[in-house]
């Protein structure tokens, strides 16, 4: 067929031919193209979103073509694994890998004199992109396991729903691979952008299952054909496929209202753009608050109970008949927690560590304020601090000359570990 202008009514011929239905400007002019390039040898790349009918265009190619005689394989390229895609797409030798029982023909070679449909070119591995870039330009492959070169006279149209720009740019696609293929490139709109004709072919399915299923057919109200009309259709023509086969099949009322129609629009891919925060939610502003009252309470609790131990140790002195309540006091101060290396700080006596106002929005403001009053505590009681100091030292002293310098049993009446006392001894310089 040579390169002339296309009427209309070829084209309308062509959809009747291979059952594409829709007015859309757009897509006749895709059918057009196709049209005008069949009769030639050149690689074509199809391109589009999932489901808009892709795999129209090389069927339209090749059955107008000069080679409508000769094979036509379709190849999904994304179902074949990656370690079988290069046998099945240029065939085998017997022996060439584990399981090659036989020689096995690739598809290059039995659509010899035919078109090839390479469905999802965009998953293709990047070493089968370089045999493939080979058959493009001479014609020209090896079997795998073989030495031998063969020639095959395919037509190679393409297809993908990838952004071939961006795979090359992330080095999943050759650059020199791509230019080869889309030597002529056509590209079909998506459902959402062919609104006038997405009834059409709601009504088409909705006849076709009547038949198929034998029941009535499925008529739509306005609203919901208005419903339908505007509705973003990520999925395409078979996502609106499926759509009318389930309505089809479930609904008992055989008119169907928009209500009805919405049960079967799932609400992802609305027109409406996505509403991001920038802040955090009030729910986790008053989670977060929660925790850190908790902290703090606990922190005041603690501290709490080091003043009131250490102001009854600095009234007690150091009479013998106390010896035993205040080696108890130094005890719950240290414990014997081995992992405690440092002492605790001074007690206070007036810590408002909780007065925390309710006006405080943030996490950093109650931590901030809670820190500064911890360490104006910290200042104030300087001189308490001091005083526990010496009584420790003190209480140490004297329990190591009760013993004669033996660490264990001055430890142990202590009520503290061998090794804490060890460090006491060495901080001391005893």
């Amino acid at each position: 067929m040579p390169l002339q202008e296309i009427n209309m009514e070829s084209i309308q011929a062509i959809k009747q031919r291979f059952g594409i239905i829709g007015n859309d400007p757009k897509l006749n002019r895709s059918i057009e193209k196709a049209i005008q390039v069949a009769p030639t040898d050149i690689s074509v790349l199809v391109t589009g979103e999932s489901g808009v009918g892709k795999e129209s265009i090389p069927k339209i190619i090749h059955q107008i073509s000069h080679r409508k005689h000769g094979k036509y394989i379709a190849v999904n390229c994304g179902a074949i694994p990656e370690g079988t895609i290069d046998s099945e797409l240029f065939g085998h030798e017997k022996g060439a890998f584990t399981g090659a029982t036989t020689t096995r023909s690739g598809y290059f070679e039995v659509a010899d004199g035919g078109t090839i449909f390479l469905d999802e070119v965009g998953e293709l591995p990047l070493t089968t992109q370089v045999r493939l870039l080979r058959v493009l330009e001479n014609g020209e492959f090896i079997k795998v396991g073989s030495s031998k070169v063969q020639k095959t006279n395919v037509r190679i149209v393409a297809a993908t729903n990838v952004n071939m720009f961006e795979a090359i740019k992330k080095e999943k696609f050759r650059e020199d691979l791509y230019y080869r293929l889309s030597t002529i490139e056509i590209n079909l709109p998506p459902l959402r952008a062919r609104k006038d004709d997405i009834h059409l072919l709601f009504r088409k399915f909705a006849s076709d299952f009547a038949l198929k299923y034998k029941m009535p057919t499925v008529k739509l109200t306005d609203d919901a054909v208005n419903a339908l009309e505007n509705y973003r259709w990520n999925g395409n023509i078979r996502q609106l496929r499926n759509v009318a086969e389930q309505v089809s099949v479930l609904e008992q009322n055989r008119t169907i209202d928009n209500k009805t129609l919405q049960n079967y629009l799932p609400n992802i891919g609305s027109n409406l753009p996505a509403v991001v925060s920038n802040s955090k939610s009030e729910s986790d502003f008053s989670s977060e608050r929660e925790i850190l009252y908790k902290v703090l309470f606990d922190m005041k609790g603690d501290l709490n109970d080091l003043k009131k131990l250490t102001m009854e140790l600095m009234k007690k002195g150091s009479d013998a008949d106390v010896q035993k309540d205040n080696e108890h006091l130094i005890q719950k101060i240290y414990g014997d927690a081995d992992e405690k290396d440092e002492e605790f700080e001074a007690a206070v006596e007036d810590l408002e560590i909780l007065a925390i106002p309710e006006h405080k929005e943030t996490a950093e403001e109650i931590i901030s304020e809670a820190a500064d009053k911890y360490h104006f505590a910290e200042e104030i009681e300087e001189e308490e601090t001091l005083s526990l100091h010496d009584k420790e030292l003190e209480l140490i002293k004297k329990s190591l000359e009760r013993h004669s310098g033996k660490r264990k049993l001055a430890a142990a009446e202590l009520g503290i570990s061998e090794r804490t006392l060890y460090r006491k001894i060495k901080q001391f310089d005893l």
